[in-house]
């Protein structure tokens, strides 16, 4: 009888204590400690390729408004007697709206000190983002038979159009105004001379 009481005081006992939290396992720190800073990382980025493609866009309209006005301003006074070069200038002008609208708005924190180099780089992407939507228009027009105007505007204004976009929006992010410009800048910034008055040592 002695020891049965003793058994039932002690399960009583051991019901009454406080469950032992369970022990926190490494790895699970490591893998939370990883999440937090992969997501610290991930996120200022997400949010700056957003406000990029919001400027990319901004300036690409500003840049087909040039374009358009350009042209018929062109086409209207000075060239009124030839179409193909009054769009050599309209482009040519929409061009350096562009670049100069990516540079100093979109692109402004990767721009790049050699800005000749950086210009000669934006127009060979937007050469190769016209040889994107004329090329897409020569394989529905010419390969695939497609030659109503409703399949050529789809092709070169819709297809083309996009697929040339995409184009210049990765290159000039990747390429253009790649992040190494923008180290390249930081550096010829820390690395200019320091200008000294030479009245404070006369």
């Amino acid at each position: 009888m002695t020891v049965v009481r003793e058994n039932t005081e002690l399960v009583a006992t051991r019901r009454s204590l406080p469950a032992a939290a369970p022990s926190a396992s490494p790895l699970a720190g490591a893998d939370t400690a990883s999440r937090n800073v992969l997501l610290k990382h991930t996120r200022p980025l997400r949010s700056r390729i957003v406000s990029q493609l919001a400027g990319f866009g901004f300036v690409g309209a500003l840049a087909f408004v040039v374009d358009i006005a350009t042209y018929n301003l062109v086409r209207a006074t000075v060239l009124q007697d030839s179409p193909i070069w009054s769009k050599v200038v309209s482009v040519a002008v929409a061009t350096a709206v562009a670049w100069l609208g990516n540079r100093y708005l979109t692109f402004r924190r990767e721009r790049s000190p050699q800005a000749f180099r950086e210009g000669v780089l934006f127009a060979v992407v937007n050469v190769i983002g016209l040889f994107i939507a004329a090329g897409c228009l020569f394989i529905s027009h010419y390969l695939l038979g497609f030659t109503s105007q409703l399949a050529d505007n789809i092709s070169g204004n819709g297809v083309g159009l996009v697929l040339g976009t995409t184009f210049r929006f990765a290159a000039y992010r990747w390429l253009v105004f790649s992040p190494r410009s923008r180290t390249l800048r930081l550096t010829h910034s820390t690395h200019r001379p320091v200008r000294t008055d030479s009245g404070a040592n006369s």
